[in-house]
């Protein structure tokens, strides 16, 4: 795994985070391609990294074997189409495309390409989400009765926040839904092991109008730095919503979602019900996990390998007492996909989320918008 090379594609919020959890890994970074020359340039100065790329044409022509798609939204189908065509394995932020027709097609070409795809759903990797799938597998909840929480932010609660990922054209037709919403139902599918295969949406804008300032605004970096409004912007993308769930097998669910929630840095929330336990998980405090019994007292299990699961214990890099966060997500997602290459069965079940798993996103972002607008239920 530690002589593969890789290449970062995007030099915003996810580039040097993604370059950083490569390099825990021992991963080798050749290169950073960002907007334009001057901020490839730049970012390679950053970040130490030996080639700034002048054009995406030298990517597909480097003799690295992957490539990290951190790019805009609107990027992502051309540049993971073109990767795998070259022969590159790819790993690419979520969502996966623009549209569902454009994500069905790159899982047809992901599997004529014979080359590893994975969709950047990294917070599926904390080792306690993975203690609850193996809770859930080994029967220790019972029949799942339900799921229920939410992912809650508050970088856009101000109508002077503004990112590009707040444009339809930018980010897709699906925003507070698509970039943090999809990382919850990917987290809670990925646990219970069922699908969402209906839903009915209620979803808001907060702001049809919002400030765009002069210039580009990094994700989040709107709470730290000064922003001098200059013109108005309108938009057509959700703030918040709130979305009933029907999962295969019969559990229920609701979800919130929301990023003009005061106070809330980056907070997901969950909690499965079945019929012997529950689990509740929140991501603010990500190192214990409470575990609901109605005969017994309950407890609160904190992030310790040696009193985990084994898929668990291997997604921990520290001993218990040593709190692990946001950052090893990326290392641990990171390490499944290249171990998962190193490996070179392209048959054996991945822990990483797959091309198909990105698909199936997109189907129910399309469909929660489609709710909404119907005000009803919609199949996936």
């Amino acid at each position: 795994m530690k002589e593969m090379k890789t290449a970062i594609i995007g030099a915003g919020f996810m580039g040097p985070a993604h370059t950083e959890a490569c390099r825990r890994l021992g991963i080798h970074v050749a290169g950073i391609l960002g907007v334009d020359n001057a901020e490839s340039t730049q970012a390679a100065k950053n970040l130490n990294i030996p080639r700034a790329y002048k054009n995406w044409q030298e990517v597909l022509k480097d003799d690295v074997q992957a490539v990290h798609i951190t790019t805009p939204n609107k990027l992502h189908y051309k540049m993971a189409k073109e990767a795998l065509n070259a022969g590159k394995h790819v790993l690419c932020e979520k969502p996966l495309a623009m549209n569902s027709k454009e994500s069905a097609d790159l899982v047809a070409t992901a599997k004529k390409s014979k080359r590893v795809a994975c969709v950047n759903y990294n917070l599926r990797f904390y080792p306690l989400c993975l203690q609850a799938k193996n809770m859930v597998e080994k029967g220790e909840l019972g029949n799942i009765y339900s799921a229920t929480g939410g992912y809650v932010q508050d970088w856009l609660l101000f109508p002077t926040d503004y990112n590009w990922r707040v444009l339809a054209e930018e980010g897709g037709a699906a925003r507070a839904i698509g970039d943090i919403g999809t990382h919850w139902m990917d987290m809670v599918q990925m646990i219970t092991g069922f699908k969402i295969e209906a839903v009915c949406a209620d979803l808001q804008i907060i702001f049809p109008v919002r400030k765009r300032p002069k210039g580009e605004v990094e994700t989040f970096s709107g709470k730290v730095k000064k922003v001098q409004a200059t013109e108005n912007v309108k938009i057509v993308t959700e703030d918040f919503g709130s979305i009933l769930l029907r999962f295969k097998g019969g559990a229920k669910g609701c979800i919130f979602v929301s990023q003009a929630t005061a106070g809330r840095k980056n907070c997901l929330r969950y909690e499965i019900s079945g019929s012997k336990k529950a689990v509740y998980w929140n991501s603010e405090r990500p190192n214990e996990m409470w575990i609901g019994s109605r005969n017994e007292p309950n407890q609160i299990l904190l992030k310790d390998p040696g009193l985990l699961s084994k898929p668990a214990a291997g997604a921990s890099g520290y001993p218990g007492g040593h709190n692990e966060g946001y950052p090893d997500t990326f290392k641990q997602c990171f390490k499944a996909f290249y171990s998962y290459i190193a490996k070179g069965d392209l048959k054996a079940k991945p822990t990483f989320a797959t091309f198909e798993d990105g698909h199936h996103e997109l189907l129910l972002c399309e469909a929660i918008i489609k709710s909404h607008k119907q005000q009803g239920w919609v199949k996936v």
